[in-house]
């Protein structure tokens, strides 16, 4: 059964062989959107076979939902393929979304869904969406789940602007795109989901293809935050960006469980900023950064995952610019609550063939595995707090790696197992036991660890 477009609605194949007995099929309508309208409150079923859109479907009302093997393709890269809004109990299964040939760089998300509860994505298909938004992306979502779905090939060539803001004041090309955002939500679950790029990947004949890295505006003034050989050079090297799971708005987004993905060639793996988070069980293979948690990530559980083949860091931690004290009422402002970084654990997890990643070319052997910075601004709250047990940083180098076809023991491809920030607003309270931690060339840390 196939779906043609035409007038933003489209034209079905009158038999009804693919349906499933006993539901409401799409096949009995004239377009998705009516099927769904004349719906409320059902989950239609959609059959097997190509169903061309040029409009966004809209999914709403409490506990509608589309389902079934059907391929939806949008020829609109300025639309999503699908949103859901304002709705409780909405469900969206199995099917495949994707973008026409031509036309799948675009500015917006295959899936969006915004302040929800309840809401479940499972076993989609989000394929070539490529954007600088994500490919599936909930906000403001409460009790929502994104499970064992395929987000494959979801990076677009971009421009990351920051001329706005007056503490970077700069812009150039990169790649950029997120594989899955939640944003703004609380009791989030990101389980068993596979977030694979296999369109761009950061080589040499890409960069120079695209000049990424390269300014494409700058603004009259540096700004603080900015490095200055990177204003001088007007090259930014992080030209690699977006990430495959990224929890967003650390003052909002709390309780959020990130377990069992599996996530291939990304820029960064997690990107976590917020309260109250598990990850765990996750493979994070082949990303230049293995995860971050910062900008008031507080109370993060980060154990029993597997990072392989990251190039800087596997697992970081970090205050950020958004990261604050406490402050009190004061000039008719409100009371506000602290954002800091901390009160986590780092435990029983493997890091291994570090600096084999397709990113090593960039940053050389000046990656380090464990991470703990400093905060963007000196005057903000450390890092404190955390317990780092139990984990294995292994050098892959000394089992006989293959270089240019043959078998050779290789150097550390990084400096220390751990790097630990010094500075005015440098970590505190960090306790490490019972690590396995192979020496980096410069050895296993750059201070001393404290037990």
């Amino acid at each position: 059964m196939s779906l043609a477009a035409g007038a933003g609605l489209a034209l079905f194949a009158s038999s009804f062989a693919n349906d499933m007995p006993g539901e409401i099929s799409v096949s009995q309508y004239h377009s998705i959107q009516e099927a769904i309208d004349a719906n409320p409150g059902r989950s239609v079923y959609l059959p097997a076979g190509d169903y061309v859109i040029s409009e966004k479907i809209r999914i709403h009302g409490d506990d509608a939902g589309l389902f079934g093997p059907g391929r939806i393709i949008q020829t609109n890269p300025d639309q999503p393929i699908i949103t859901v809004e304002r709705a409780s109990g909405v469900r969206l299964r199995q099917m495949t979304l994707t973008r026409a040939e031509g036309k799948m760089d675009s500015r917006s998300e295959g899936v969006f869904a915004a302040q929800c509860r309840d809401l479940v994505l499972e076993e989609l298909r989000v394929i070539d969406n490529h954007s600088a938004a994500a490919a599936i992306s909930l906000r403001e979502c409460a009790a929502s789940q994104v499970r064992h779905c395929l987000v494959q090939n979801y990076t677009r060539i971009s421009v990351d602007d920051r001329t706005a803001n007056p503490e970077l004041g700069y812009a150039f090309k990169c790649i950029d795109g997120t594989g899955i955002t939640v944003d703004r939500c609380v009791g989030a679950l990101i389980e068993g989901n596979r977030v694979i790029e296999l369109h761009l990947l950061p080589t040499p004949e890409i960069q120079k293809e695209f000049d990424l890295g390269k300014f494409v505006k700058k603004n009259a003034q540096k700004g603080i935050l900015t490095n200055q050989k990177v204003w001088d050079d007007e090259y930014m090297n992080a030209w690699h960006q977006g990430s495959a799971i990224v929890v967003n708005a650390p003052e909002v987004s709390d309780c959020t469980q990130v377990l069992g993905n599996y996530i291939e060639n990304a820029a960064q793996g997690l990107d976590i900023h917020a309260d109250h988070v598990v990850v765990s069980q996750n493979i994070v293979n082949n990303a230049f950064i293995g995860m971050k948690a910062m900008h008031g990530s507080r109370h993060v559980l980060i154990i029993g995952n597997q990072f392989i083949k990251n190039d800087l860091w596997s697992i970081g931690l970090m205050p950020g610019a958004a990261s604050h004290v406490a402050t009190p009422a004061h000039d008719g402002k409100a009371a506000l609550p602290a954002n800091v970084d901390g009160g986590s654990i780092i435990a029983n997890n493997i890091i291994s063939d570090f600096g084999y990643g397709h990113a090593h070319w960039m940053w050389g052997n000046d990656g380090n595995p464990l991470r703990f910075d400093h905060g963007q601004r000196a005057d903000g709250p450390p890092l404190s707090d955390v317990v780092v047990q139990g984990n294995i940083v292994y050098d892959t180098g000394r089992d006989q790696v293959i270089v240019d076809g043959r078998p050779q023991v290789e150097p550390p491809r990084y400096k220390y197992a751990v790097r630990i920030e010094g500075g005015p607003s440098a970590p505190q309270g960090l306790h490490f036991s019972n690590n396995l931690l192979h020496p980096g060339a410069n050895g296993v840390s750059n201070v001393e660890l404290a037990p």
